[in-house]
């Protein structure tokens, strides 16, 4: 499979995440907050989990014959900048259905339009590195995205739209994935030996949202039994990066 067909499968299938929303429809509000704490655990470790298990560990080898390993963690610090600039104008995260944090329906859906375009970027970025690190980035932020658009769906519904309109906006700004990918496909080459840095920042942008949006939800929960199941979650998420890096290094035939 060419590298183009790869970037525009993966994006396609974190854009069809979109329509999970609709599963809230059948769930309790109280049931609702258990399973999207134990999803946004599961998020932050393979967040977590790819930044430092797979991203930088490529990076790190790209690096061996262009620049420095301090230039290296430079760019994963940009990445972290760039990303908590980028979500402090243009949107904040949000795993709750009743979040007050999207005061308009419509702001939330400009910031998840830029979001899934940098998903895609990023998606693009690795498989232009590796299929390996296409996949794991693949993974990464499809996990990531799955309490976050449960979420959105219910900030929409919530903002007034109604759940099939809700669901039908929320599945096009996903779709802006692709767009990213295909620019992403034919841009990022054109930056010629930049482009090895764009590894490292995407390992950055992991890490800020693993960090800044997605353990901060998981310190809100007070309960023990949900703590454990979220903290839980986290680990598995960190095990699963593990997992498929042993995979692919050919540990297990």
């Amino acid at each position: 499979m060419s590298t183009l067909l790869w970037i525009m499968f993966a994006t396609l299938i974190v854009s069809l995440l979109s329509l999970l929303g609709v599963v809230t429809l059948a769930l309790s509000d109280r049931l609702l907050k258990k399973v999207l704490l134990a999803l946004v655990g599961l998020a932050a470790g393979t967040l977590i989990g790819g930044a430092f298990l797979h991203l930088i560990p490529e990076a790190l080898h790209e690096f061996e014959h262009h620049a420095s390993h301090d230039t290296l963690f430079i760019f994963v610090l940009v990445g972290f900048v760039i990303f908590f600039i980028l979500e402090k104008l243009l949107w904040r995260h949000c795993h709750d259905k009743e979040c007050k944090i999207h005061t308009f329906a419509y702001i939330n859906l400009v910031g998840d339009g830029i979001h899934n375009f940098i998903d895609g970027l990023i998606i693009a970025a690795g498989f232009l590195a590796s299929v390996e690190i296409g996949l794991i980035t693949t993974l990464a932020v499809a996990v990531h995205e799955i309490p976050q658009e449960i979420g959105d769906f219910g900030v929409l519904v919530h903002g007034g739209f109604a759940k099939k309109k809700a669901l039908m906006f929320n599945l096009l700004t996903a779709l802006t994935a692709l767009i990213g990918g295909l620019i992403g496909f034919f841009l990022i080459p054109e930056l010629g030996e930049f482009q090895i840095y764009i590894i490292p920042i995407a390992a950055g942008g992991f890490i800020y949202i693993a960090a800044a949006d997605l353990v901060p939800e998981l310190h809100k929960e007070r309960r023990v039994s949900r703590t454990v199941l979220a903290f839980s979650m986290f680990i598995v998420g960190i095990f699963l990066m593990w997992l498929v890096k042993f995979l692919f290094e050919g540990g297990i035939h």
